[in-house]
């Protein structure tokens, strides 16, 4: 790639102030595959420079021209499309089938919730003897994690473009390739100037940078709970609007009338795509004691026949995990599970056979799991899940709910109206019933230490929006 030493600001490709670089490595190989600059706070101080002078141009453009300029983003993207998924294989290890049927569309479908939500959002409204009126916020900071990039970026840079904000992009450095073509994606859709920037680098420097920044008006971040935690205290002195959305440790409640040999297998998938690396994965599986010998044997099944690879392979369901921290927390967990008295019932430590190299995890099944062990209770990031057993609904709920975080939570009954009704005693921003998917429609976000801001459709939009009341504008 030829702008990976640049960042992306005003409409231009520019070197960095700062020197440092960073090599890039393939999970898979563990060998650097490209060198990245390392932005520091006279880049970032450019870069909200250039947001901040396009700002009072794009922040008044219409709502036809904004729709055009998203139609034309959504052009360009399903073009470069293969160039995006191929990024993603190549730098955190996604399997080419999940990366082009799923982390690339998926970009997309946010981009196709914000055009709909644009068409429909009413920016005035009368109000009393008022009219009350929905503005672009200013100069936003947009901080993106590695796991699922092309719908954590777009999560945020659609409804901005929308809204009519101008925007920083941190994306993570761990895997920053795909976000170079999404930079090159808007400038050849015709984003103007100085509306959308990019600069490399880590959270400490970068990111710390860009949220304390006095000329930045909010901050859309989305990570891990104790990064998120860094990122409020350094943007609490300039009292500017922080959305976040953080971790989780969401569990699964599958109902003493759950159709167990239908339920953990389809459930198993859904924890352990992307390597289980997903923030509203429900890995916490949560069984009636009298089905926990059932279940165990069902999970057990399941996970050995779970394919992992190589990530070019079509083959392949489980590619490596992101990095060797992320490896080695994963091995942590999975041993103090075993030194706190848990049985691994497949998988376990070490890699799987016959991959000798790369970040690669077993699937792994974890029973006898109680709520005081440390896999219980932190977030795990990989293909993992844990099954713990509840004696009836007001314990399982109970055991669901007693957690710092509160992002999804799942549960599965063959009566649809219990399933709801179980939902409802959840403490979480979101609740899948019977397996049902992600809604780009509905708003994503959790309760507690999981977030406070919610994502996609017309509540990602009003994210990026200031409500204003014009007093006297509604009289005859």
């Amino acid at each position: 790639m030829d702008n990976t030493r640049r960042f992306y600001i005003n409409g231009e490709w520019v070197e960095p102030a700062s020197s440092e670089t960073l090599a890039v490595l393939d999970p898979a190989t563990e060998q650097p595959i490209a060198t990245i600059a390392l932005g520091n706070g006279e880049d970032v101080d450019r870069a909200v420079t250039a947001a901040r002078k396009a700002f009072p141009a794009f922040s008044t453009t219409t709502r036809d021209e904004r729709i055009a300029l998203l139609e034309r983003v959504i052009e360009v993207y399903q073009a470069r499309a293969g160039d995006l998924a191929a990024a993603l294989t190549q730098e955190m290890g996604a399997p080419v089938t999940l990366a082009a049927q799923a982390q690339v569309p998926a970009g997309l479908g946010q981009f196709a919730t914000a055009l709909d939500s644009l068409r429909k959002f009413e920016f005035e409204e009368k109000v009393g003897t008022s009219t009350v009126v929905h503005e672009p916020i200013g100069v936003c900071g947009l901080i993106t994690p590695w796991n699922w990039p092309p719908l954590l970026i777009t999560a945020k840079v659609a409804p901005a473009l929308a809204a009519g904000a101008t925007m920083v992009l941190k994306p993570s450095e761990l895997a920053p390739l795909n976000a170079l073509v999404f930079a090159e994606i808007l400038h050849e859709a015709g984003v103007p100037a100085g509306v959308f920037n990019l600069v490399n680098g880590d959270g400490p420097t970068v990111g710390a940078a860009l949220s304390s920044h006095p000329e930045v008006d909010m901050i859309s971040f989305t990570g891990s709970t104790r990064a998120g935690i860094e990122v409020a205290k350094n943007a609490a002195p300039t009292v500017k609007r922080v959305a976040q959305e953080l971790g989780g440790k969401s569990a699964n409640i599958l109902l003493d009338d759950a159709d167990l040999r239908t339920v953990i297998p389809r459930d198993m998938d859904s924890v352990c795509a992307n390597s289980g690396q997903s923030c509203n994965a429900g890995s916490r599986f949560l069984v009636p004691v009298a089905r926990m010998d059932e279940a165990v044997a069902i999970a057990k099944a399941a996970a050995e026949a779970m394919v992992t690879g190589p990530p070019e392979d079509p083959a392949t369901q489980l590619g490596p995990l992101v990095s060797q921290a992320a490896f080695d927390k994963v091995q942590r967990l999975i041993q103090s599970a075993i030194d706190e008295g848990a049985t691994v019932a497949t998988g376990g430590l070490g890699r799987p056979d016959g991959l000798d190299a790369g970040y690669y995890v077993k699937p792994t099944v974890v029973a006898g799991v109680t709520q005081d062990m440390t896999i219980a209770r932190e977030e795990i990031f990989g293909p993992v899940i844990t099954l713990t057993a509840y004696e009836d609904e007001d314990d399982a709920v109970r055991i669901a709910n007693d957690t710092i975080y509160g992002l999804s939570g799942f549960v599965s009954s063959g009566d649809i109206d219990r399933a709801r009704a179980i939902a409802r005693r959840m403490r979480t921003g979101m609740v899948h019933v019977n397996g049902a998917g992600l809604d780009f429609n509905a708003p994503f976000g959790g309760y507690k230490q999981s977030g406070n801001g919610r994502e996609y459709a017309e509540h990602g939009l009003k994210e990026f929006l200031e409500t204003k009341s014009v007093f006297g504008d509604n009289t005859v």
